[in-house]
This record gives C-alpha cells, structure tokens and sequence, in this order.
C-alpha cells in the first residue's frame, strides 16, 4: 500500500459543508432543525449529485436523533465525494487535512469544534476500507488522523497505519495503532503496573459467555478476574450512558440481559468514587502535546455522571466549582496529580486524546475511558458559563499552537483568530 502522489485537486470541485460544529450549536441552542432540514433536502432534490448538501443533511438528520437515517443518508454524499471543505472565519489560517471513517459523530474526532472561531480550512477526506487515500489529495500544511477507535474502525486503522508511514506533510496522530491500544478492553492494560493511575480492568464478552454467569452455572472471576459484584456493563462501542449497568447480583445481569438487544459486552468492577461530600465527580480532561487541559467538570448525586444529567445548568454552586476548577486546574489538579497526568500522556502517546477520569479519595486518578473522539466544545450559553469561553479558548489556541509547532510556520495561524 502505497501513498498516493499528492497532485492538488480543483478546490472549485470540492464540496463545502456548513460543519458539525456550526450545525451541533444548532441543536444544542434547542432551535427547531426543521427548516435547514427542508432546505438540504431542497438542494439535494434538485441536485442529487449535490455532496455539500447531503452530507450536511446527514449531520443535522443525525444531530436530531436519526442515527440510521443520516448514515443512509452519508453513504448517498460518499458516492458522490470522499472529500469535502469547511471553511472557518476567513479561510486564510492553515490548511488542514482530516482523514475520516465513514459513520456517526464517534467515528471521527470532532475537530471542527476544535477550530470553532478560527481561521482554518479543513478538507475532510473520507478512507474507503483499504484506507486508500484520495487522489488527488488537497494542497494542506498538516494532516490529522481523524478516524476513532471502534469495531467498526479497528481493521481500517490497522491498515491506514500503513499508509501514514509514508505521509509526505507531517500528521497528528500519525500512529494509529496507538488509536486502537485505547479501547476500553486495551487501555486498562497500559497502566497496569502504576501506583497512581487506576484503570480498572475491562473485558469483553459476548451474551453466550454472560449467561452462565446471570443463571449462577459460572463465577464472575472467569469472566473477571479478582473481581466481585456490584460491575458495571455495557454494550460494546456505547457511549454517554446508553446501556450502561450497575449489576450487583447475577438476578440483575439476568434481567439486564433480558432487556438488552444487543450481543457483546464490556464488564468492569464498579469503583466507587465518591467524595467525601458524597457527590461524585467526573473531569474529563484533554492532552494536547503531553499538556493537560480541563474541558470540564461533571458533579452529581448519582454515580452515571454526565455532563448533561449532571444538572450543571440548574445548579449555580455547581458551575462554581467548575470555573474554580478550570481557574486554577494547573495549579490545584494538575499539581496534585502532577506525575499521574505525565504517565497517561506518555502511556497513550498519542498527539491528541482525551480521557474521563475521576479522583479517588486516596488520592489516585480513577481512568474511565479514553479516546480521540470524545467532543470537546464551547457552546455552553456564556451567560451561564462565562469561564467556559475562556477555557476553551485556552485548549483551542494549544491545539493550534501544536499545529503550528508541526507546520513550523506560525504566520499561517491569524493572531488574532481565536479572540
């Protein structure tokens, strides 16, 4: 496998998208998506070769809770184009190269909220299953691997590493076996020697291997060695909680199974992590070049933290702790677990990634779950999170000093784009 000559296509002949970012604020501003909706499927009616509109009418299909639909949807914009332009702000920054999996909003990492308010363009380019590249590639100053850790991407990552070992401009990520060595049932094993990173072990099973265990025929340390009720389950690839259980006998794994459609599993031992006010925290926090930077911190009464059923936006002494946190992360945080955060950035080794962590009450830091497609964001309301918009401007300005640092020529990046 080869890489590809990278002649410069007519940028005349690549489809614009409005972006995931500019059409995600949409959604989460509560706007009603229907008329953007009408108008894509206008567009797309009286141009089916129109790959711009089909593939923003994907995004907005799935962004309203259509998964099935807007991936239909995709794969309609795919026939038509593997690569597709957004431009931010004036377009005069760096020239971007993001390859990507086809698939949902967890197959890729979400960098265009990473270059929300700056002046980057990025060419999306989509890999077919043998991860061979577009020809002619898009004139760019830096590319990004942008494709996730999932089943559904694990062989194309496996293959694409290939690829990026003969990449001409320099590549964030360009490792991307070390994207697939972050799977829930890989990354507890990186940590399995330290004395302040808790990564608790995950195994993957399959419905057949978790029935004798629901009807008492098999003991739980098979499955899970030196474990013990209560665990937590989980449909394999499942995010934000959906399917997520806390099983504390094997009558609830029964019942939990019975309710469940689905065939492959990950099962853990439930940490608990609770503070000393009994309130449990999730921080999820982002790796940038081997910083680490608090995108944000959930705080609830329930064990299945997220940000969202966390009650942040009702609860004032809650976004309080979270802007005093954000405040003083490097000092505070980032100095207690100073030498925890440098073993997981150096454990991972990746440019760019993200993981959910909590804090033990003795004093270790609890790993959830890590990746590079976990959404990192500014569209919180300022009115309500003013300290959001000034954190995230601070993770997005490392992520384009990093660009920057690669590229080697900071005159590409507007000085002023992320004020």
């Amino acid at each position: 496998m080869t890489n590809p000559v990278p002649l410069v296509p007519d940028e005349a002949s690549i489809p614009d998208t409005a972006g995931l970012a500019k059409l995600a604020r949409l959604i989460y501003s509560g706007a009603d998506p229907g008329p953007i909706i009408a108008e894509l499927s206008s567009r797309a009616s009286a141009d089916p070769e129109d790959a711009g509109a089909l593939m923003d009418l994907s995004m907005i299909v799935q962004l309203a809770g259509d998964r099935t639909q807007g991936l239909v949807i995709q794969s309609l914009a795919l026939e038509s184009s593997h690569l597709y332009r957004c431009v931010h702000g004036n377009g005069t920054g760096l020239r971007v190269l993001a390859l990507q999996a086809p698939g949902d909003f967890m197959a890729n990492t979400p960098l265009d909220f990473l270059f929300d308010g700056s002046d980057v363009t990025v060419h999306y380019a989509y890999l077919p299953d043998n991860a061979a590249l577009p020809a002619p590639l898009p004139d760019h100053d830096v590319a990004f691997m942008g494709v996730a850790e999932s089943d559904a991407n694990r062989d194309l990552l496996q293959r694409v590493a290939e690829v990026l070992v003969t990449f001409r401009k320099p590549v964030i990520n360009s490792d991307a076996r070390l994207i697939v060595q972050i799977a829930r049932d890989r990354l507890w094993k990186l940590f399995q020697a330290s004395s302040r990173v808790l990564a608790p072990r995950n195994s993957r099973v399959n419905r057949a291997e978790l029935t004798p265990l629901a009807t008492n025929i098999a003991s739980l340390g098979a499955l899970l060695p030196d474990a013990h009720f209560p665990i937590l389950v989980r449909p394999v690839d499942s995010h934000a909680g959906h399917g997520l259980g806390k099983i504390n006998d094997s009558g609830e794994l029964s019942a939990y199974l019975a309710a469940s459609d689905v065939d492959d599993f990950y099962i853990a031992p439930y940490i608990d992590y609770r503070s000393r006010d009994n309130k449990f925290r999730k921080y999820r926090i982002v790796f940038i070049d081997g910083a680490a930077y608090l995108a944000h911190l959930a705080i609830s009464d329930d064990w299945m933290v997220h940000y969202l059923n966390a009650g942040m936006h009702e609860s004032a002494d809650k976004r309080d702790e979270e802007a005093e946190c954000m405040a003083h992360f490097d000092d505070d945080f980032g100095t207690r677990h100073r030498i925890a955060l440098g073993e997981i950035a150096s454990k991972v080794g990746l440019d760019y990634f993200a993981v959910d962590c909590a804090e033990t009450q003795d004093g270790r830091i609890l790993v959830f779950e890590g990746g590079t497609g976990m959404i990192v964001h500014a569209m919180d309301p300022a009115d309500l999170f003013p300290y959001k918009q000034i954190q995230m401007r601070k993770i997005f300005h490392a992520f384009a000093a990093m660009l920057e640092r690669r590229v080697g020529n900071a005159s590409h990046f507007s000085p002023n784009a992320l004020h």
